[in-house]
Formats: structure tokens, sequence, C-alpha cells
């Protein structure tokens, strides 16, 4: 009864930016931790960042300096900012929901559908 969707996914030159959002309905999230995986062909899917309930972040050191997660816990959104998008970035994007802070994918209970971002050369 819960449903995660991400949008803002795109084509972009490489040094550009992009702004993935995910939308929440059917709960509200304001006392779990949101996630931001991604997954390219044929690799596992990745840790990209996290927002606890209370506002601790992490992030994956490949993006860390560059991505910027944040949520906005009364529009139940979480927004991933991708600056200095490089071809590697390249993947469809997930975001998720646990009710623990955590990098493990196998943690998060709620998954979207997810969204592609594309960074060309």
């Amino acid at each position: 009864q819960v449903q995660l969707v991400e949008s803002g996914g795109g084509l972009v030159q490489a040094g550009g930016s992009l702004r993935l959002s995910c939308a929440a309905s059917g709960r509200t999230f304001s006392s779990s931790s949101m996630g931001w995986f991604r997954q390219a062909p044929g690799k596992e899917r990745e840790f990209v960042g996290a927002i606890s309930w209370s506002g601790r972040i992490i992030y994956a050191d490949s993006v860390k300096g560059r991505f910027t997660i944040s949520r906005d816990n009364t529009k139940n959104t979480v927004n991933l900012q991708m600056n200095s998008l490089k071809p590697e970035d390249t993947a469809a994007y997930y975001c998720a929901a646990s009710s623990t802070f955590t990098r493990v994918a196998a943690w998060y209970d709620y998954w979207g559908t997810g969204t592609l971002v594309t960074g060309s050369v």
C-alpha cells in the first residue's frame, strides 16, 4: 500500500546536472530512512545515498561531493540533485524506503520502479 514513483531522469552531457524526485503515496515517511540506488546493465544494484528521518545523510564514495540528497517530509518527497554528471553515472535510479538507516539494499522494504539517467560524452 506504499508507492514510490521516481521522476526527473533523462539525457544530459557530461558535466551537466539533473534532479531526481521521488514521490511517496499511500503512507508518509517522516519516520523512515530513504535511500537512492542505481543499477547499470549487467551490474548489481549499487547504493548511492540515504537520508534518515532525522536528516543524517550518507553517500557512496563514487558520488560524494557531486550528488546531494534531501527530503521534504511535509510533501512526502525525496530528491537527488546530481551535478557534474559522468558517463559512469548512467543507470536506472531507484528510490527506496527503510526502517533502518543503512547502505544495504536488503533492508529497504519499498522500492520505486526507477528512472533512467544517461550521462553522455
